[in-house]
């Protein structure tokens, strides 16, 4: 029996006091898969992610992450959230990056060089190491991102679009990365725009409009609609809700 590592029950969110983001969301998201948040931009994905990892204030509902709710402290160390922006200093090299934010991780001064040194080649940035990060083509700096995610090898790591503006080879290669996590023990939550990555998934929240339009497999959502993509999939359903 597959276990939940997320539970949502309830959830709404408004912003600015007037702007309704996400509205009445009842879902639960499996352990050790990856779990693809799917939607045009504006649907609520990243106010969604915001509220799983805690920095999103809830007008309603609840979320607990492994039990616990979401922000809570516990959750710091089993938990990674990689934002759309760049979240490396520009002025220090990929390795001074990855080496500060293991630091403030508590990764001890003995296993830092080693650790820093795998993750960089699980994220193939070797040969960028010492380079600055403000060298850094936007592809590499998005790979730098999802390293320093990738510190203390977390239970859950939420990423909201994390391949876009990348070409067609890297975006492979971090698929092929979120895969070997998965087959490891990880979670994944993935936001994106882009319904190609979606058939990649092994399960999906479809949204639009702060509501799920759909949840599950890709195969199970065709089913569902009698379609052959997960992109027929969601027109279909948006013309259902029209």
């Amino acid at each position: 029996m597959t276990t939940s590592a997320v539970k949502i029950q309830n959830l709404s969110v408004v912003l600015s006091g007037k702007f309704k983001a996400l509205k009445a969301i009842d879902v639960l998201l499996a352990e050790g898969r990856i779990t693809g948040f799917i939607g045009p931009s504006g649907a609520g994905k990243t106010t969604l992610i915001r509220s799983i990892v805690g920095r999103q204030k809830l007008t309603s509902g609840s979320i607990t992450v492994f039990g616990l709710p979401a922000g809570s402290p516990q959750l710091r160390e089993q938990l990674s959230y990689m934002t759309q922006e760049s979240s490396v200093y520009t002025d220090l090299s990929a390795r001074e990056n990855l080496s500060y934010f293991a630091t403030m991780f508590g990764i001890k001064r003995a296993a830092l060089k080693p650790l820093v040194a795998d993750i960089l080649k699980t994220v193939d940035m070797t040969k960028q190491a010492d380079q600055l990060a403000s060298q850094l083509s936007s592809g590499q700096k998005q790979r730098l991102s999802l390293a320093a995610a990738l510190i203390g090898f977390p239970k859950l790591m939420v990423l909201d679009e994390p391949t876009v503006g990348l070409d067609p080879v890297l975006r492979e290669r971090l698929w092929k990365l979120f895969r070997q996590l998965t087959d490891g023990g990880t979670t994944l939550l993935i936001s994106s725009h882009v319904m190609e990555e979606a058939e990649r998934c092994d399960d999906l929240l479809l949204l639009r409009d702060g509501r799920v339009l759909a949840q599950g497999s890709p195969q199970a959502l065709c089913d569902q609609t009698g379609t052959k993509s997960v992109e027929q999939s969601f027109l279909k359903l948006v013309g259902d809700k029209i």
